[in-house]
């Protein structure tokens, strides 16, 4: 029989909204009220194809390959076929990448719960209408503009739109913007602004999907190719004059050799190289279920010295489970409350009344949530709410749990009439410093476990909302949770610690408790868990405290983005792990924010890696393939600018020494493509477990200057001495081949020195290149195809001889250049 009193009060209860008829719905759709804007992972089609052909160097090697069609000969022009093929690979490859990230997007998506012919279910958020009824829950992410039609304690936290940090508090009829999110509560709204009208939405996207990552990579080719660009222009003018005099006025030999100078020192194929590594490195972590949301995060996480983890869902499983309920002696049901308790017991074994009636109280709180987080489902699954959650207990008031509160409550009416007001959270946010009940709690938490308090509001006239509320309040029992340890988080924290990555636990759980979690896993320094709550306000002294302890309890969402800017303040690269609402600040500001695909929808926006398949031990792969996109680009970054060198050296020698060129386009294309084009390619997707270095530019000139100046200086050597040696008709032909052997055998040796350390396959790469070359000389079509022909022997063994030397003078240099200037 239901209690009259319940009745009464739910039939004062305004209905929920039943939401849009089908008829309606398509009535909108037909009209173009849809959200159809598109949350995109990556590119369009048209963006890779743009931006892989239209560049600033494409525009350039264009230009010459034209300038080549006119005076001829078309092998000369072969430059201009590479490039098409470069462009073409980097195409294919982006699309690829794209694939990949757009089908995991869609796995990752997510969907909205909308009513509609009084019934709610989840739809695409492209499928959303003008009107239509959306339910908001604890985590959700408001899609689009609207207006609040039912709210329970909804709290909505707009700081990435407004920037202001605390949530608000919303009533019926409040408006709700897009790119905000739930933090507490629940509650449904209408759509108001839907698409392109939603100004709110496209903000609150770009703010969170297209916020750019570091990339000193990105950073780095960039500068180099600025200086590259404006080297270019006085080169091509002082080549075009010199060549012109030397000549004898023959202005298409003298273009030639101009184009033949000015090629190689693009480094075109180093930015291909770079979206080819990325591109490949999200494909390579799609397979394991990562979504990378922007490329280079791939590059930022390997860089990363500090991971900041959230404990409950990166440490631990999402799930817990009751293993203890303790009563205490600060509040003791009356007669009547014990009468009406409830008898049966879990096990078999009857509970006291008293015990009874906490069970029956808890899961009346249970049902008072309709949006239960971890914890209290627990406590739900342990204490369901008896008769299936009849009308023998009625809630006249709730609060939602908060992480910036630590509680949640309800104001429970009891069959007998008697109506109180209970709270269940973090006891020492509870309860006074110093109260008994505390003592157990510490204990508790040592071992690992999480600890609820159940207590009783003494004020009855405060409402829930106000913090006062906990002021003397009556505890009741203790509901002892163990939390599920992840079976991988041990060996990834392992993993971290060798690779001197720093690991801070922060959360908002009793530090003793998470120390004790943190220290079953093996994390070093987890013995000496720091209270948040009396971390220091200032930037610099919290800084120092944080790089000094690994584990931080009780820290609100605002304090989590506080430490994360401590910590770069102190010029640490930062990654921030989470899963939550109250991690969303945190991972907005941190260097990479990696978020749980099981993780709330606001987290998934906001972060730059979403791990779909909620697993932690994924981390070490996107670390591992980051380390091997910095260390292969930066290993055939040095053979590209090495070219760049000595090009621009040997326009300059030939410029001051008024002779002609000694290479057509021809011969630097073969040699660039075998000696940097294709190693380069293999070099740059093979296996690299080096650990991230910081200064690419300078750790790539240092090297490549020093290799570019000697390789420069003993080709326009050996030039010099083929000039001296041969005369005659066709003596230049035989001097460009003596410069072009000194030259690749340079070249060859430099990319020896790059592929090192030796496997047996970097090993037979070189000796494939060199083999190539061997084969280029010794087939009279190939010859002549590339105005190749070593004549006589003495020169040809002078010019190995002083590349030998060459080679010799590239091995001191890159020993004093490692002791000089130290990465």
């Amino acid at each position: 029989m239901s209690d009259p009193a319940q009745t009464a009060t739910e039939e004062h209860l305004p209905a929920p909204h039943p939401g849009l008829s089908a008829a309606e719905v398509a009535e909108r759709v037909a009209r173009g009220e849809v959200n159809d804007v598109p949350v995109r992972s990556s590119r369009s089609t048209a963006e890779i194809v743009r931006a892989n052909v239209f560049t600033r160097f494409n525009a350039i090697i264009g230009v010459l390959f034209l300038i080549i069609l006119v005076v001829g000969p078309l092998q000369d022009g072969l430059f201009g076929f590479v490039i098409v093929a470069n462009t073409a690979i980097g195409i294919v490859q982006e699309l690829r990448a794209k694939k990949t990230l757009d089908s995991l997007a869609v796995i990752g998506e997510a969907r909205p719960t909308v009513r509609r012919d009084g019934a709610p279910g989840e739809i695409p958020t492209s499928g959303i209408v003008l009107d239509d009824v959306i339910e908001l829950g604890p985590g959700d992410k408001c899609v689009v503009d609207g207006r609040v039609l039912e709210a329970e304690g909804l709290e909505i936290d707009e700081s990435l739109l407004t920037g202001e940090a605390d949530p608000v508090v919303k009533q019926p009829g409040d408006p709700v913007m897009s790119g905000s999110f739930v933090v507490a509560g629940g509650g449904a709204f209408a759509a108001t602004k839907v698409g392109r009208r939603a100004y709110a939405a496209r903000l609150a996207e770009e703010a969170s999907r297209f916020t750019l990552v570091h990339s000193e990579l990105r950073t780095g080719i960039s500068q180099i190719l600025k200086y590259v660009t404006w080297m270019m222009l006085p080169t091509a003018v002082g080549l075009i004059a010199s060549q012109w005099i030397v000549q004898d006025r023959d202005w298409r030999e003298a273009v030639r050799r101009m184009v033949a100078g000015i090629v190689p020192m693009v480094p075109e194929g180093l930015v291909l190289l770079t979206s080819v590594a990325f591109a490949i490195g999200v494909i390579r972590l799609g397979r394991k279920q990562c979504l990378v949301q922007e490329l280079p995060a791939i590059e930022g996480l390997a860089r990363v010295d500090v991971v900041c983890l959230d404990k409950t869902g990166t440490l631990t499983e999402g799930g817990m489970d009751v293993s203890e309920l303790r009563l205490l002696d600060g509040e003791a049901p009356s007669e009547s409350e014990s009468a009406t308790a409830p008898e049966a017991a879990p096990e078999g074994e009857a509970p006291s009344h008293r015990e009874a009636y906490v069970r029956h109280v808890l899961g009346a709180l249970g049902k008072a949530d309709p949006r239960p987080n971890a914890s209290l489902q627990a406590i739900i699954d342990a204490y369901p709410s008896p008769d299936g959650g009849g009308p023998h207990w009625q809630c006249t008031a709730s609060l939602p749990f908060s992480s910036a509160r630590k509680y949640s409550g309800a104001t429970l009416r009891s069959p007998d009439g008697d109506s109180g007001t209970w709270l269940l959270g973090a006891p020492d946010v509870l309860l006074p410093a110093g109260d008994p009940a505390l003592a157990q709690v510490e204990d508790l938490n040592a071992q690992g476990l999480r600890v609820l308090l159940l207590a009783r509001a003494a004020a009855r006239t405060r409402g829930l909302d106000d913090p006062g509320i906990t002021d003397g309040v009556r505890p009741a029992a203790l509901v002892v949770l163990e939390q599920r340890l992840r079976p991988d988080a041990g060996e990834t924290l392992r993993y971290f610690a060798e690779q001197d990555v720093s690991a801070k636990v922060i959360s908002g759980d009793n530090a003793v408790s998470v120390g004790a979690v943190a220290a079953k896993l093996g994390l070093t320094g987890a013995r000496g868990p720091v209270d948040a709550r009396r971390l220091p306000p200032d930037r610099e002294a919290m800084a120092r405290v944080l790089e000094e302890g690994a584990v931080f309890g009780r820290v609100t969402p605002q304090q989590k983005r506080d430490m994360v800017g401590a910590l770069q303040h102190r010029r640490h690269t930062v990654a921030m792990t989470g899963d939550g609402v109250n991690d969303v600040l945190a991972l907005k500001d941190a260097d990479i924010g990696v978020s749980m695909g099981s993780g709330s929808e606001a987290t998934r926006a906001v972060a730059q890696i979403v791990l779909l398949n909620n697993s932690f031990a994924t981390l070490p792969s996107v670390v591992a393939e980051g380390r091997r996109v910095i260390g292969n680009i930066t290993r055939v970054a040095t053979l590209f600018l090495t070219k760049t060198v000595y090009s621009v050296l040997l326009a300059i020698l030939v410029v001051c020494c008024r002779v002609p060129y000694p290479f057509l386009p021809r011969h630097l294309t073969l040699l660039s493509t075998l000696t940097i084009g294709v190693p380069a390619f293999f070099l740059a997707l093979a296996p690299n477990t080096e650990r991230a270095q910081p200064h690419f530019v300078r750790r790539v000139m240092r090297y490549a200057v020093p290799a570019g100046a000697i390789a420069g200086l003993a080709t326009f050597g050996a030039y010099l001495l083929a000039r001296h040696y041969y005369t005659g008709p066709g003596s230049l032909d035989a001097e460009t081949s003596a410069a072009t052997l000194t030259l690749f055998l340079i070249s060859l040796w430099v990319l020896a020195i790059i592929a090192r350390p030796y496997t047996w396959w970097r090993i037979g790469l070189v000796l494939a290149m060199g083999a190539g070359f061997l084969v280029v000389l010794g087939t009279p079509w190939l010859q002549h195809f590339f105005a190749l022909k070593l004549v006589g022997t003495t020169l040809p063994w002078a010019a190995v001889a002083i590349a030998a030397v060459a080679a010799g003078a590239l091995e001191l240099a890159w020993r004093w250049v490692g002791r000089r200037f130290p990465a």
